[in-house]
């Protein structure tokens, strides 16, 4: 049973397709709902794997890769200040604004497990599998010396074989999430750490 399901399957107003919130405006919104300079590194790094993973891999248009950094910007906006209703308020608030419901459903269908929204386009599945490899990465880069200067996906395939390390993150989401999309685990840990190492 999904722990914080959203009970609905339609996001946004097809009426709305194309609009985007800024880039400013959402940076906006995440420096007033987040004051946990982490949790905004980490929301920060999910958006510029989903841009980059956008424009490298699916050759999308200027367009389409805001769309994906969009909702790897914002993607746990309101964890911190709304736990209980996290996905709940940040999806209630982007449709306020009238923004494109592919955004909206790609934010809701983040953590299936969670919110009970099945990933179905290739965004949604890409911040699925994204997520938390991304903070995983993260996690394991924090560790060395060199943080992720000569960091190898093979030290953090290791890592994900050891419960203990970053225990809270879930090694069944991550298979479950590559499960679903046509690349390996390990090459997808090499994107990661390759886009998100210079994220400030």
């Amino acid at each position: 049973m999904a722990t914080h399901n959203l009970n609905r399957s339609s996001f946004g107003d097809s009426k709305n397709a194309g609009n985007l919130i800024p880039l400013e405006e959402a940076h906006s919104l995440l420096n007033e709902w987040v004051p946990n300079e982490r949790l905004r590194l980490h929301m920060k790094q999910v958006a510029a794997n989903m841009k980059a993973w956008a424009m490298e891999k699916e050759n999308a248009d200027e367009q389409t890769a805001l769309k994906w950094e969009l909702a790897g910007l914002l993607h746990d906006a309101d964890w911190e200040k709304y736990p209980d209703d996290h996905c709940r308020i940040i999806i209630e608030e982007l449709e306020r604004r009238n923004t494109d419901p592919d955004v909206i459903r790609c934010i809701a269908s983040h953590g299936p497990n969670y919110f009970g929204v099945e990933p179905v386009s290739k965004m949604d599945k890409m911040i699925y599998a994204i997520d938390e490899l991304s903070g995983f990465v993260h996690a394991a880069a924090l560790i060395r010396p060199t943080r992720y200067d000569g960091l190898e996906p093979k030290s953090v395939l290791k890592r994900l074989k050891t419960p203990s390390f970053a225990a809270q993150v879930s090694r069944e989401d991550i298979n479950d999430a590559i499960s679903r999309i046509d690349i390996s685990l390990e090459e997808l840990i090499y994107f990661i750490i390759d886009h998100q190492k210079d994220v400030d």
